[in-house]
Parts: structure tokens; sequence; C-alpha cells
């Protein structure tokens, strides 16, 4: 039992060795009910206890758009599912997609315990789930968004894995300002603020950058990082 939250020990529910290294399901018991984390090679992703940050990287996407018609967005990392759900059920967008390249967590939506979180999301004819890298699908692809809600680590100083840091980097930004429409808006979740990003994106060609902050029950906390891509 944790002394702090009150939360039993979790249980792993499953357990891969994917292309990128380990990803793991775990279950806890929580005052609320079940709750589901995500380990990715020894490192927690997310888990389902809230879902308030996931929430805003969505909103705050949509707002910056500030009215814009139809929008798309492309949500980076299938997580537990409540960035792609929130999405799904704000009727102003007009396409939805989300790239993740770990079958397993795919796998876990679709057919596992996840699917309580995402299964009308997914049932949902605007969203379209992409198995793949996304550092690889934003430099080959020639589809563009109006929006770009990236979710795949802990924040652009705490990678998953060591390859996610070029998303990050000025040519990764680029790469995402590319699959931008003029005036498209950049949203990146972060588990702390980061001042050197933001000189990043600045350098990147990115303007009005901004970040948010997300309260959290203890510690820093959570930001979304916004840019928009000039008109």
């Amino acid at each position: 039992m944790d002394p702090l939250s009150g939360d039993a020990a979790p249980r792993t529910l499953d357990r891969r060795e994917g292309p990128y290294g380990e990803v793991v399901l775990r279950e806890r018991r929580g005052p609320g009910g079940e709750i589901h984390e995500i380990i990715a090679n020894g490192c927690f992703l997310m888990d389902t206890s809230d879902g308030r940050s996931e929430r805003l990287l969505v909103d705050a996407a949509h707002t910056a758009l500030a009215g814009r018609p139809d929008p798309s967005v492309l949500i980076g990392g299938l997580g537990v599912g409540f960035s792609l759900a929130h999405a799904a059920a704000e009727p102003g967008w007009s396409r939805i997609a989300v790239a993740e390249r770990e079958p397993a967590i795919i796998d876990w939506h679709t057919t596992g315990p996840l699917r309580r979180v995402s299964a009308a999301a997914l049932a949902d004819p605007r969203t379209t789930v992409l198995h793949t890298d996304l550092m690889a699908y934003l430099r080959h692809t020639s589809d563009t968004y109006d929006a770009l809600c990236l979710d795949i680590d802990n924040g652009p100083d705490w990678t998953v894995t060591e390859d996610n840091s070029s998303l990050y980097a000025p040519d990764g930004l680029r790469a995402c300002a590319r699959r931008l429409s003029p005036g498209g808006v950049l949203a990146v979740w972060s588990a702390q603020p980061s001042e050197n990003f933001e000189r990043t994106l600045r350098n990147a060609g990115f303007s009005g950058v901004r970040t948010e902050e997300i309260a959290v029950a203890r510690g820093v906390p959570d930001v979304v990082h916004l840019a928009v891509r000039p008109a």
C-alpha cells in the first residue's frame, strides 16, 4: 500500500518486449476504483487516475485555434487514451488521428482493459489510429493538421527512449511545423516547465510560444508548451 495515496500495490497485467524496449501495463486499486498505468523501459509514463493534463493538452490546442472552422488534430501517443477520448468528445474536430508506435498499447485499447477509456473514441468515424513512429511519420507523410498534440514522453527534458530526443530538437520541431497548416498550433505535454525548450521552439521558427501550468496533487505542476506556426 502506498502510504501517501492509499493505493494498493500494482500488479502486472501484461509485459512485452517491443521494437523500442519493454512496455508494461499495471493495475492497482485506488480509492476510486481500478487504476491502470503504463511503464516503458522502467519509466512511469501515465495512468488513469486523473487525466486533467491530457485533456488540457487538447483543449489548449483547440482554444488556440481561435474558432478556426473544422480543425483537424494529430495526437502523438495513444497512452491511456485520455487525449484521444477528449478530442472525440469535442464535435468541433473534423478529423482526429493518433500516432502510436507500440503495438502492445494499441492492443490494450482495442481488446484490453483500456477499452473503457477509448472505445467510443476508436469507434468514432473521425478517428484514425496510425501504427507508426511519430518522428518517422512527421518526416515522411504529406498529411497536414491544424493542431499537433504531443504526449509521448515525460517532457522534452525527460524522454522515454534516447531517439525521442530528436523530436524536441530544432530539426524535429521543423518537421512538426511542416505538418501544420499556416497558423496551426503545436501543443507539447511535459511533467515540468522547460525554458530551454521554449527557446528551441522560437529558434525553430514558431511564434506565440507560451506555457500553461496544470496543478497536480504533489510536486511541480505539469505543463503544456504551446507554439504557433506563423501564417
